[in-house]
């Protein structure tokens, strides 16, 4: 079963992201000492990190953590404004990224920090 919305947070609080806004289903969060931004999306009380697009470079790497899983295609939502947007379903460019589930809280803590890592350029 995924994590849930309140375990997400108290992973992300405990590795020092900082959130900046929620709205809806989507809350936007800051790595520790960046400004690189990601955000959590919460459908059905299961929490999804979405993490921006150029980071596909890195999926396999992601995907290899145990327990946690890289959904098929992009996220898109409008409330990622600090994303890149692209043309999706209609005629109007929408903001996407990658969305991330997993299966416990330490596989949520084992790839944000190798998301931290990477930012850092160790990655």
């Amino acid at each position: 079963m995924p994590i849930s919305q309140n375990q997400m947070h108290t992973v992300l609080t405990e590795l020092g992201c900082r959130t900046n806004f929620s709205i809806k289903k989507i809350t936007e969060y800051m790595l520790p000492d960046s400004k690189e931004a990601f955000y959590m999306f919460v459908e059905n009380d299961a929490a999804q990190l979405i993490i921006r697009p150029a980071y596909e470079l890195f999926l396999s790497d992601l995907n290899s953590i145990d327990g946690v899983k890289s959904k098929a295609g992009y996220c898109h939502y409008s409330e990622m404004t600090r994303f890149p947007t692209r043309v999706h379903k209609s005629a109007n460019p929408i903001h996407y990224g990658i969305a991330f589930t997993f299966k416990d809280e330490n596989a949520a803590k084992r790839c944000v920090e190798k998301i931290i890592v990477i930012t850092q350029g160790h990655g």
